[in-house]
């Protein structure tokens, strides 16, 4: 059997030094006040940060090996992670660095989520902020953090009032509970008020039961059924089968994504999300946009549904809210929200303080205009390189996407490409049914890395004819 060697002109490099130190010094309140001409005691609150990665990682005192992590986590991590065979330990920009020194042009961004990449400053100085200030209180308490990360993601968006959870997932299925509660509260008469829900192909909402049952991917759902019943799934874009199934009195809501992330990199065409707008006013049926993965910047609009003009009633957020801390969000307009009660729904961690500081540094950066300008232009940029570099491969069937979320659709496994690339300095993502490449970059990625990108994609495609043939 004979065998593909990728090679590059440019070699991988071991990681730079990267050095960043601050300190922060915070007086508090005074902690004990006396009075009376008597000495006060203050609270001096001191925190001196060093990140720093070496030039050789792989010498530091204690450091494991990357045989030695995979080995350890495969003993005692529950086997739900076919992982790459990857251990990082560092991160700068859009470079990310292994136990052993090697560099990576990171072109997956945590699956969509390190949207300012790796160390941000700004990120970086809110997290230490609030780290040294207050971290978490639960809801029983109110926080400025949250309180401030709300009235902004109102501000900017369609919404009236937002509910915080803890992820995607959770957010999804806060918004099936909404959508159950809404049409209860609105038809209080009603002896068996609308509960069943509208899915399409190809869509994913998440792992937890209810989310589950909304994702099209049987290999998903069949282990752990039955899941929660009352779900239809329709073909994604199909207008003529999706207005004969939205029903009054029967469908609370219709979850679809603007553009489909995990499912492929599928953009939904304005026509068909105008039609979808109209069918649930018509049917008194709650229209949910999960932008999880699309939303908050990442096809050059703050939302991806601003490019299309239709607006939900319900959108769910994310991955790239906090920068890399668990966060996410369920935007609401006032109708849906005046449903709700004390005690209907709730979190012991969602918006605690510590993630809402650091959405705030997200949001505040990605929402000004010049930043999504950015964004728009990279992410044309990137499909026009891609197209000279790779479109005319016999196996490339597509390049599609909006912004910096880009699909690659292959006519074989994208599992080689995507290995060859990772050996070579590139870490991409597969999406679809496992023969699309996706790319998901930090939204600050440079021109001159995605030229990077794009010559490791060409330089590693010869791997494919090779696969096809063994």
């Amino acid at each position: 059997m004979s065998s593909v060697h990728v090679c590059l002109n440019n070699p991988l490099s071991p990681s730079r030094t990267l050095r960043r130190s601050f300190s922060l010094h915070r007086e508090t309140p005074s902690l004990l006040g006396i009075g009376n001409g008597r000495r006060t005691l203050h609270a001096i609150a001191c925190l001196n940060v060093e990140v720093e990665a070496t030039d050789s990682n792989a010498g530091k005192p204690g450091l494991l090996k990357s045989k030695e992590v995979m080995e350890t986590e495969a003993r005692v991590l529950v086997g739900t992670y076919a992982r790459a065979p990857v251990v990082l330990a560092s991160g700068k920009g859009c470079k990310l660095y292994d136990v052993e020194g090697r560099e990576y042009l990171d072109m997956s961004a945590g699956i969509a989520v390190n949207a300012l990449g790796h160390g941000d400053e700004d990120w970086l100085k809110a997290v230490v902020e609030q780290a040294t200030t207050l971290t978490h209180v639960s809801n029983m308490y109110y926080s400025l953090p949250q309180v401030e990360l709300a009235k902004r993601l109102v501000a900017s968006s369609f919404a009236d009032r937002v509910f915080f959870s803890n992820s995607g997932t959770e957010a999804n299925e806060a918004a099936i509970k909404f959508s159950r509660k809404f049409q209860r509260y609105t038809h209080p008469d009603a002896k068996e008020p609308a509960t069943e829900f509208i899915s399409f192909t190809n869509s994913f909402h998440g792992r937890t039961m209810g989310a589950l049952a909304l994702t099209s991917k049987e290999h998903y759902r069949s282990p752990f059924e039955p899941v929660m019943p009352g779900v239809t799934f329709l073909e994604y874009g199909n207008i003529q089968v999706t207005k004969e199934l939205i029903q009054q009195g029967r469908t609370a809501a219709v979850f679809v994504e603007p553009i489909q992330g995990e499912g492929g990199i599928y953009s939904a065409t304005k026509e068909f999300l105008q039609f979808l707008r109209s069918a649930c006013d018509d049917a008194g049926t709650l229209l949910v946009f999960d932008e999880v993965q699309c939303g908050l910047g990442r096809t050059g609009y703050l939302w991806a549904h601003e490019a299309y003009g239709v607006f939900p009633d319900i959108m769910t957020l994310a991955k790239p809210l906090a920068g890399g801390l668990p966060i996410g969000a369920v935007l609401v307009t006032e109708r849906v929200a005046s449903a709700m009660n004390y005690g209907d729904h709730g979190s012991t961690f969602a918006g605690g303080p510590l993630v809402c500081n650091a959405a705030l540094a997200v949001v505040d950066k990605i929402s000004n205009p010049s930043f999504l300008a950015s964004v728009s232009k990279k992410g044309l940029y990137l499909k026009e390189i891609l197209k000279q570099k790779i479109g005319g491969s016999s196996h490339v069937r597509e390049i599609r996407g909006l912004g910096l979320i880009i699909g690659i659709e292959l006519d074989v496994s994208a599992s080689p490409l995507v290995d060859a690339c990772r050996n070579a300095g590139l870490l991409v993502l597969t999406a679809g049914k496992g023969n699309v490449v996706r790319l998901v970059p930090p939204l600050i990625i440079t021109e001159q890395e995605l030229d990077h990108a794009a010559e490791i994609l060409y330089q590693a495609l010869p791997v494919l004819d090779q696969h096809n043939s063994d």
